[in-house]
């Protein structure tokens, strides 16, 4: 089963990926693949849209010799697995998106608006607020912040004000229409935290299940955005997506 593994918008792909990728079986070729932007210098690349993230993880496919393959986008690298998914529907045999940081506006209820706009708005704070309320934004009212890592950051750290900023604004540049989510055929499994801010995730789980035609959920109560199941629960997370993989697999392929 050959896969490709998006990260989120912070740690690094071989970092937020290692422990999930040990629990793999034999079978699995999996490739954990770091964001476009993030991947020439501490700067975005000149030009940088979703487009990059989308032409990136065609290119890394085509290296690693997948024709169809399983794509799996956590936060920031969910929304631009759910971007690729769009533009190439047919280069997919699943779909896995880990409480992607944008899924489009079509359709969003007043409530899902207000929460998905709140983390963008805590970029533009100073940098001493900005995390925090960036974290807050995204958890339940009552789940503690995780605590902050002692010690120095390490280098990476310095391209992700930058890259945030960036791949936020290309999301909200980039079109996802609810039609293409609706001619999309191959099954699409959301993992969502039980602890997560239910009218930012929870509330985009609704409504993209409402559009794709083979949709399911995968929920993890004691999780949330920032103690994500890759991380947190690597053997539970590994069986559920080599399950969904396999039932995609089992499906008739075009």
């Amino acid at each position: 089963m050959d896969a490709i593994l998006l990260p989120g918008g912070i740690l690094p792909a071989e970092l937020a990926y290692t422990d999930l990728l040990a629990r793999f079986g034999a079978d699995v070729d999996a490739h954990a693949k770091e964001l476009e932007v993030y991947a020439a210098s501490e700067t975005p690349p000149p030009g940088y849209t979703l487009d990059t993230e989308i032409d990136g993880i065609g290119s890394v496919a085509d290296e690693a010799g997948f024709g169809r393959f399983h794509l799996v986008g956590y936060s920031a690298g969910g929304a631009s697995a759910l971007a690729f998914a769009l533009a190439h529907p047919d280069r997919l045999v699943s779909l896995t998106l880990a409480e992607p940081a944008w899924a489009g506006t079509e359709g969003r209820s007043a409530a899902e608006a207000d929460a998905t706009q709140r983390p963008i708005d805590a970029l533009d704070l100073p940098p001493e607020e900005m995390l925090p309320a960036f974290m807050r934004a995204q958890l339940e009212d009552g789940v503690e912040l995780p605590p902050t890592p002692a010690g120095p950051q390490p280098a990476w750290m310095r391209s992700r004000p930058p890259g945030t900023a960036a791949i936020a604004a290309a999301f909200q540049a980039h079109p996802y229409p609810s039609e293409a989510m609706r001619t999309f055929l191959p099954p699409v499994l959301f993992v969502l935290g039980g602890r997560s801010r239910h009218a930012y995730y929870g509330l985009m789980a609704e409504r993209l299940g409402s559009l794709f035609p083979d949709f399911s959920l995968a929920p993890f109560p004691e999780r949330h955005h920032f103690d994500p199941p890759h991380r947190a629960e690597p053997e539970r997370y590994a069986h559920v997506l080599e399950e969904h993989w396999r039932g995609a697999e089992a499906l008739p392929q075009p």
